[in-house]
């Protein structure tokens, strides 16, 4: 059989078979601990929220082992960078979240980026962007994509613009996975906005995003691809024609939460089926309507502030149904059990290795480490 007529079967293959002739790297994975990684003195009581369990860092060495490559993990410490020149990886997988300092997302990418060592998923500027809330709501507004009114507080005594009516929904700036963000966030009253405004001020040292509290249903996009990209990948199937594979949508019912109505630190610390935890509807029970305009709208958001390769993005129905833009994760969670772009890959039935392989490849391709198939 000619390389023609090979790669044509290939094509032909089932949606369950993949390609198997790929290079083998050595693979570093950044990442931060839970309970393992510093804390600055004096960080809110959450702060480490966002770090990662053993068993995501267990699961996605390997995921990289079933690849076929070498599986290095590398915490995002202060020694990172000499880690890094000692052991020299031919790329990194990113999951670092780091401790501290405006755009901590975005630290471990310019360093990558510095010492010329590749690495997955945005670059700087896009990680930097997407942890500062009130500028990524800045972005989405002026590139005519739907948010609510928002002001940033950045001293506690600015005075409410008139487009912002109670209830209001105030959290910090800079933060992920649902820090500072609690029943208390929802604020009825001049008092109680002031009070919070500067709760959050003090307890986080950043300012307070201020927007309009949406009461409707919740949900969650995760994508991943890039145009051009099917021809490299180990699953071709998976792409769309403009590149990207959506997951199905996830809604998060929080009714019946520790937070009823709040989808905040408390409930997002809380196992799946613990008492006190959200519920993580996947697929989604709503129209193809509703589906069409989130996927959409999710990747419209990701490409408005040059995100790369993998996202998840969030959103909030207003009293009508219509849907707005929360926030963007440019490095989603990974954790196996808990993760809501995990929940989304069981839910369609792609294998949580298939996944963390097919980000991987995506950042090997575009600093030229793989060639199509």
């Amino acid at each position: 059989m000619s390389v023609t007529d090979s790669r044509k079967a290939e094509s032909e293959e089932p949606p369950g078979k993949q390609r198997t002739d790929r290079p083998r790297w050595t693979v570093a994975l950044i990442a931060n601990v839970k309970e393992e990684s510093h804390l600055p003195e004096g960080a809110p009581p959450d702060a480490g929220a966002e770090f990662d369990r053993p068993i995501t860092i267990q699961s996605i060495l390997r995921a990289f082992e079933a690849g076929g490559h070498k599986a290095v993990f590398i915490p995002a410490n202060r020694k990172l960078s000499h880690t890094l020149q000692e052991i020299r990886p031919d790329i990194c997988f990113n999951i670092a979240e780091m401790a501290s300092g405006d755009g901590r997302e975005a630290q471990v990418p310019a360093l990558l980026e510095m010492l010329g060592i590749p690495y997955t998923a945005s670059r700087v500027v896009a990680n930097a962007i997407s942890l500062e809330k009130t500028l990524t709501k800045r972005l989405w507004r002026d590139a005519g994509l739907p948010v609510v009114p928002f002001q940033e507080f950045s001293q506690g005594d600015e005075k409410l613009r008139p487009g912002l009516k109670y209830p209001l929904f105030v959290k910090p700036t800079r933060e992920g996975t649902g820090m500072g963000v609690g029943l208390e966030a929802v604020v009825n009253s001049e008092e109680q906005l002031r009070k919070r405004v500067d709760w959050v001020i003090q307890t986080y040292r950043q300012p307070a995003l201020v927007e309009c509290f949406l009461p409707g249903r919740e949900f969650t996009v995760g994508q991943f691809g890039r145009p051009g990209f099917a021809a490299f990948s180990r699953r071709p199937q998976l792409y769309a024609p403009d590149g990207f594979h959506r997951l199905p949508i996830l809604e998060i019912e929080s009714r019946r939460s520790v937070t009823p109505g709040v989808y905040g630190y408390k409930a997002k610390s809380k196992d799946m089926f613990e008492h006190g935890a959200p519920g993580y509807l996947c697929p989604a029970d709503i129209d193809s309507k509703l589906a069409d305009t989130l996927r959409r709208l999710a990747l419209r958001a990701h490409r408005a502030i040059g995100a790369l390769d993998v996202s998840r993005i969030d959103f909030r129905l207003d009293a009508e149904g219509n849907p707005y833009l929360l926030e963007i994760n440019t490095l989603p969670g990974l954790n196996p059990e808990i993760s809501d772009m995990c929940i989304m890959a069981k839910a369609e039935g792609l294998s949580y290795d298939d996944m963390i392989l097919e980000i991987l490849d995506l950042g090997a391709e575009r600093f030229g480490l793989l060639s199509p198939l």
